[in-house]
């Protein structure tokens, strides 16, 4: 995880406005109006290093309702187009979701086929290192 971080950190792109990290009490609120549960790996993305801007891929945020990745608006367009509701969608590229399981696993929601694909990372710093950093 720490090596994640650090080369999320490197990577890190400067934009006109960066973007903030949330605090513990946000992510409460967050869930609040998610009514669900946000997995503890997930938190720990979120509170370290969802004010990353890299790549192709933009992963929620939390902090800027205003935000086109703003992780409420995010999720409820994903789960009018079908995902799953006891998912998470922690970044949509194109039509597909990936999204995080109560246990912690990110998985790949297909959204021409409307179904959870075989595809799935074991944890949320799995697929930051294997998809998000190779966009």
């Amino acid at each position: 995880m720490e090596e994640v971080i650090e080369q999320l950190r490197e990577a890190n792109e400067p934009v006109p406005v960066p973007l903030e990290l949330p605090d513990e009490d946000l992510l409460v609120e967050i869930e609040e109006q998610l009514f669900i549960n946000i997995p503890f790996v997930f938190k720990e993305y979120l509170l370290t290093v969802s004010d990353v801007v890299y790549g192709s891929l933009e992963p929620v945020t939390v902090t800027d309702p205003q935000s086109h990745t703003y992780l409420p608006d995010v999720a409820a367009t994903a789960w009018d187009l079908g995902v799953p509701r006891e998912l998470i969608p922690i970044c949509q590229d194109g039509e597909d979701y990936y999204c995080v399981e109560e246990d912690g696993t990110v998985v790949l929601w297909s959204g021409d086929e409307e179904l959870v694909t075989e595809e799935s990372w074991e944890s949320v710093w799995h697929w930051v290192r294997d998809v998000w950093l190779e966009s």
